[in-house]
């Protein structure tokens, strides 16, 4: 009994002292004056969609009454390295981080956190660093479903076999990005059982990630390799015959829509290309009947749910997140919040992109 009393005791100490810690960190937390900035880091201004990240996340927490430290790295490494660590010597206490390469950041975040400084990762999952707290993103995994179902529906793969098979080339991102893991992961779980069958055929013979990889998602390398597809198999209009072609994102479908364009492919012959993000000329190539799909992830959403991070973490307390399971960034599961893609067609973007008021019509001439 008494060695019972001795534990009870000892516990009892421990539980203060636990609590009185916890109760120091959220006052630490509240302490933290809205006149010191939050660091955003953004990969690049090249591509319309992290110009409105960027912008979206300036304009949401400074509307919730933050200074905001807004960067861009030019699509350089070093650059954003450099940046984040003048971040965190200027005293900024959260960084929003949307990374380039997401294994490249661990030197300066070890910094980060011996500061105290919290890392929220923006849509790119920040690799092999402990000291990322938070993951905002959409739910990437279900970006490449989506894509991929579409892609059975409009091929009609389910009533095709391999005497009638449809041809398609596959594209996905940069494979120094993490994303593309669940977004090509996604979309060949739908596709792959099609491939097996012979219902579905990729002539060249590329299917694998690395095959498949555009180097920082450019326009550029997504066209140059399409090109090289379309010389190599003989794809034309009145050449081989080419049914579709899956992209990952806008900025590939882009490039891939180029050197189609510039092979004689017309509206009325073109491939299916998917896409994500809803870029003004890709929902412009929609609209022409060039790019039969893009993902819509809207940004302002995702940038909500960050400035709720944010508060949350300026008050102490734990942010919202809704998944538990399904990022590791190699340290562990870092606590995320996913929020839901939807998908634009020709027939429904005005209601998402219009109506929403995303997009204003003249955007769009």
């Amino acid at each position: 009994m008494k060695k019972i009393f001795v534990l009870m005791m000892a516990a009892m100490m421990v539980l203060p002292s636990a609590f009185a810690a916890k109760k120091e960190k959220a006052q630490k937390l509240k302490k933290i004056s809205k006149k010191t900035p939050i660091g955003v880091s953004m990969p690049t201004k090249d591509l319309q969609r992290w110009n409105q990240d960027g912008a979206n996340m300036k304009s949401k927490l400074e509307e919730a009454g933050y200074k905001v430290d807004l960067q861009y790295a030019n699509n350089d490494i070093a650059t954003q390295t450099s940046q984040i660590e003048n971040m965190i010597t200027k005293g900024d206490k959260i960084l929003v981080i949307a990374s380039i390469d997401g294994s490249a950041l661990k030197s300066v975040l070890d910094q980060a956190k011996r500061k105290g400084v919290k890392v929220i990762a923006y849509d790119r999952l920040i690799m092999n660093s402990d000291a990322v707290s938070y993951y905002a993103t959409f739910d990437n995994y279900k970006v490449g479903t989506i894509q991929g179902n579409f892609l059975v529906d409009k091929l009609n793969l389910k009533n095709r076999t391999s005497a009638n098979p449809a041809y398609i080339e596959l594209f996905t991102g940069s494979p120094d990005d993490n994303n593309i893991n669940f977004f090509f992961g996604g979309a060949m779980d739908v596709l792959q059982p099609y491939l097996d069958s012979g219902a579905l055929v990729v002539p060249s013979g590329q299917t694998s990630k690395a095959q498949c990889a555009t180097l920082n998602w450019s326009t550029e390398e997504a066209q140059k390799r399409m090109e090289n597809l379309i010389s190599a198999q003989g794809y034309g209009p009145r050449g081989k015959k080419l049914d579709a072609v899956y992209s990952s994102n806008d900025s590939c479908a882009m490039g891939i829509t180029n050197a189609l364009v510039a092979a004689g492919y017309t509206a009325a012959d073109f491939p299916i290309i998917t896409g994500q993000d809803c870029d003004k000329p890709s929902v412009k190539n929609m609209i022409a009947g060039t790019q039969a799909m893009s993902i819509f992830k809207d940004t302002r959403t995702l940038a909500d749910k960050v400035v709720g991070m944010v508060n949350a973490l300026m008050n102490g307390k734990e942010p919202e997140i809704n998944d538990t399971k399904t990022y590791d960034n190699g340290t562990g599961i870092i606590p995320s919040y996913l929020c839901d893609p939807v998908f634009a067609t020709v027939d429904n973007y005005k209601t998402l992109l219009l109506d929403s008021g995303y997009y204003t019509a003249a955007d769009l001439q």
